[in-house]
């Protein structure tokens, strides 16, 4: 017998009840799908913004803070380094290039970044989208999702460490501090790299330095750029560092840790936020695998209720000479339909919520985070379908248990 007709009819016949638990089903394998996919996505976009900083060197201090700061432009107060440190690591054979970074100051919620042309284009892996590099003080590049036109000039303002001004808007302490004195105008505007420094407006270091008269770093004023005079140099936050090799690299760091300083590759920081996400995220799959059982527990309560009031129905199908198994098959068949209908849902439902909380990631930190729906999804999808087909076992069970003189009778 074909218990394809009956499944439909049941199916017509659930109506709201029917929506509540694909609803049910839906959201539980949702929270899933949005959890990994929005951690695998994050893990990208952090590692891609990371892979412009080969090594990045600072005074001794946070880790964690040195990377933020350089690297993601979570911007706040850093111990500094000598000029001695750059010249010597200018000077050093194993280093096929060196840059300052400087910051402090701010437009329009946008952080100035004072550096070098050689890392505003990535030591020449990128050319501006639009205009040109930078080449003398007083002018500037910005980032891909700069709101500062080409052409436009403008003043910085000194920035308060973590500032939480919105990109595009300038907030009243910004206003209040002004460097009136101080023009830059905006020359290129470099392409977009997923990371913060696409927010960011970068200038000649020499600009930043002399902005709050630390002088510019030469002996002179004709160039911006290496090479800089250790004894004119003020202090510097960090360094970024392009090695000319990996054993070079790895020397570069063990020889700056042994000196005192902050020497790091920032996918080691990296690691250890990996590792802090990767508990939180199991033990956040977990608390989603116990939701999903507290899920199918209440749809297997509100499936067993419905076959009771069928139960007539099912006893009149055994009595026109339906086995047992045809009742099961008609009563899983439905129930397990629910299920595959909402866990076909609620991918497109996680896919849906991870790419808000992209969005929303994307707005308060400026990584780019794409989301995609990966093996490990339609894995999560297929393990709650299973789980749910297993638990719609009982209302089968259930329903062709029995005399079929009770049912009729009830």
């Amino acid at each position: 017998m074909n218990p394809i007709p009956m499944i439909l009819a049941d199916l017509r016949g659930l109506k709201w009840i029917g929506v509540v638990i694909v609803a049910l089903v839906a959201i539980a394998v949702a929270v899933g799908i949005a959890l990994g996919a929005q951690e695998r996505a994050f893990r990208h976009a952090s590692a891609t913004a990371a892979s412009d900083f080969p090594l990045v060197i600072g005074a001794a201090g946070s880790p964690t803070q040195l990377v933020l700061s350089t690297v993601y432009l979570r911007l706040d107060a850093l111990p500094l380094l000598d000029g001695e440190t750059l010249r010597r690591y200018g000077a050093d054979e194993r280093v096929a290039a060196v840059a300052p970074i400087a910051f402090g100051d701010v437009v329009r919620g946008h952080p100035v970044i004072g550096t070098t042309a050689d890392f505003a284009s990535r030591w020449g892996r990128l050319a501006p989208s639009e205009g040109r590099m930078f080449a003398e003080e007083g002018e500037a590049v910005v980032g891909s999702a700069a709101t500062i036109a080409v052409g436009e000039s403008f003043s910085p303002s000194h920035g308060r460490a973590g500032s939480a001004a919105h990109p595009g808007e300038a907030d009243p302490e910004e206003k209040a501090h002004v460097h009136g004195e101080v023009h830059y105008t905006v020359v290129g505007r470099m392409p977009p790299t997923g990371g913060p420094w696409d927010r960011a407006v970068m200038v000649p270091v020499e600009s930043v330095w002399e902005t709050h008269g630390l002088g510019n770093g030469h002996q002179g004023e004709d160039h911006i750029g290496a090479p800089f005079d250790a004894e004119k140099l003020p202090g510097l936050p960090a360094l970024v560092i392009k090695p000319k090799s990996f054993a070079a690299a790895y020397q570069l760091r063990a020889e700056g840790r042994a000196k005192g300083l902050g020497a790091l590759f920032p996918a080691e920081v990296l690691v250890e936020l990996y590792a802090v996400l990767g508990d939180v995220g199991r033990i956040l799959k977990i608390a989603s695998a116990l939701d999903d059982g507290l899920v199918f527990l209440a749809v297997t309560a509100l499936l067993v209720t419905v076959g009771g009031l069928r139960r007539r129905r099912y006893a009149m199908l055994r009595a026109l000479g339906a086995p047992r198994r045809f009742v099961l098959a008609t009563v899983w068949g439905s129930a397990a339909t629910l299920v595959a209908i909402g866990c076909l849902l609620g991918l497109g439902l996680g896919w849906a919520a991870a790419g808000l909380v992209s969005h929303l990631l994307t707005a308060e930190t400026g990584l780019a985070v794409p989301v995609r729906l990966e093996a490990p999804d339609f894995l999560w999808a297929g393990l709650v379908f299973l789980a749910g087909s297993l638990f719609a076992l009982v209302p089968a069970i259930v329903a062709g248990r029995g005399r079929v003189v009770d049912g009729l009778a009830g």
